[in-house]
């Protein structure tokens, strides 16, 4: 009696595992989907190493070639003394008295443009190191303008003494590496020339040049400079004119505009590209002349923050592009898991853990392998082979496991479609969010579609024969 009741509860634990062998078998593929997301993690850190391996390539090649310029100037400084009542004790009569005297002191104006004009051209090249590319440019500008005669109506001080013969003309360029000639400048329309000399001697704008010019009251002076600048990433400039003027053009095809101001005029092809800026003095937050020290003057932050100018960015940079696409990670490995899945719940297999870890592997190996080639290639090309080499793996091992050709070109055929959408999703800026939840709202109406008709209660249906069996668990 007691061995036929211990047999009946041996069969009804057996009959209750059966019924729910499929909800077992879902949980177990998932907690393996999870554990897939170590080797993703280990893919992940082997994309930041090669990144700051490349941003230490580019590092290298920026600090001989030249870095992110940005171009300030000229303005125009002019030293002079003012009175400044003090007091002294003396001796008057005999006696320590305290009287008032007039001390001079020294100080600085700043004048900016009346009108300030560049114009310029950047021709773009790529330089190597190693393995690694980072886009750099040669810049050609003509900076012309005119200063208007310099007032010093606006200081409140005494006996105001402009120093003429001091006067001196500034510039600040962020990085003089890249300066390629001698800076002379015109001033005047006499066609007086004065070679620039090193130190921007403008306060807070950082490195630069500077000249001293001759300066007469009450008259203004015309100005122009030819400057070849070598450059990487961008190239801004500061609106330091009344009226400030910039074009620029480029066989870049590929620009990124920003700043405080936008082109009011851009043409943008697969030639390169045009910009016009126009800004006037109204839409910045600092006056035409002040003096140093004084009140009114504004920050160097105050006026670096009205620069404006252009990026050269490379279309897809292969690292940033990857990283996006290793997020996409644990759908590609829930979309192929819920595929075979289904199949051995609907057609009748059986397949282990093993079959589901080899999958696995092989749908973390894609990245790892795009990552490599992407170092060699275009991105593009890199993704097509690993995408080609990991969707080929996978179908063949399909027609093993789960016994069909028809199945495997179905395997194959979902996930070349995947990794197709997903180049797609990776390809775009500002619409990647919108098509990437459209792809999982269709990928997940498909997979309800797909087991409307599935019990969780059904056990997974028994291979015809043992040897079947073993068989379909072959990896």
């Amino acid at each position: 009696m007691n061995h036929e009741t211990s047999a009946t509860v041996v069969s009804g634990v057996r009959g209750w595992l059966r019924r729910r062998a499929l909800v077992f078998k879902l949980f177990g593929v998932a907690l393996l989907g999870l554990l897939l997301l170590v080797p993703l993690g280990m893919v992940n850190s082997t994309l930041n190493e090669r990144a700051v391996r490349y941003g230490a390539a580019v590092r290298s090649i920026t600090q001989t070639w030249g870095g992110e310029q940005r171009v300030a100037g000229p303005v125009l400084v002019v030293p002079f003394t003012h009175k400044v009542a003090g007091v002294e004790t003396r001796l008057v009569d005999g006696r320590r008295m305290e009287v008032t005297v007039d001390r001079e002191q020294r100080g600085e104006a700043v004048f900016l443009p009346e009108r300030l004009t560049v114009d310029g051209r950047l021709t773009p090249s790529v330089r190597k190191r190693g393995i690694y590319r980072a886009p750099v440019y040669a810049a050609t500008l003509r900076v012309a303008g005119n200063f208007a005669a310099p007032s010093f109506d606006f200081l409140t001080l005494r006996g105001v003494e402009p120093q003429w013969g001091h006067a001196r003309v500034c510039f600040a360029i962020s990085d003089l590496r890249g300066t390629r000639d001698d800076l002379v400048l015109a001033w005047g329309r006499g066609g007086g020339s004065v070679a620039l000399q090193p130190g921007a001697r403008f306060a807070g704008m950082g490195a630069g040049v500077h000249a001293p010019v001759a300066l007469e009251p009450g008259q203004g002076r015309e100005f122009s400079l030819a400057l070849g600048l070598n450059g990487s990433e961008g190239l801004r400039f500061l609106p330091l004119g009344r009226q400030t003027d910039v074009t620029l053009t480029s066989t870049w095809a590929d620009p990124s505009f920003g700043g405080a101001y936008l082109p009011a005029e851009r043409e943008v092809g697969p030639e390169g590209f045009s910009a016009a800026w126009k800004m006037s003095y109204y839409g910045r937050s600092f006056p035409q002349q002040w003096a140093e020290g004084g009140e009114g003057q504004p920050s160097a932050a105050t006026i670096e923050a009205s620069a404006f100018g252009v990026n050269l960015m490379e279309p897809v940079n292969a690292y940033r592009t990857m990283e996006r696409a290793i997020k996409y990670g644990v759908l590609f490995i829930t979309l192929v898991f819920t595929t075979f899945f289904l199949f051995e719940a609907v057609c009748g297999l059986r397949l282990n853990a093993l079959n589901y870890a080899l999958v696995g592997a092989a749908l973390c190996l894609f990245y790892l392998g795009a990552l490599a080639l992407a170092e060699f290639m275009a991105f593009g090309v890199a993704y097509a082979w690993a995408a080609t080499m990991s969707t080929g793996l996978i179908a063949l091992y399909a027609r093993r496991i789960l016994r069909g050709g028809r199945r495997a070109w179905l395997v194959g055929g979902m996930l070349g479609g995947v990794y197709a959408y997903l180049y797609f999703v990776l390809q775009m800026e500002d619409f990647a969010l919108v098509a990437g939840t459209g792809a999982l709202f269709a990928v997940l109406a498909a997979l309800m579609y797909a087991t409307r008709h599935l019990d969780g209660r059904e056990a997974v249906p028994e291979p015809a024969a043992k040897g079947n069996e073993a068989r379909g668990g072959e990896a």
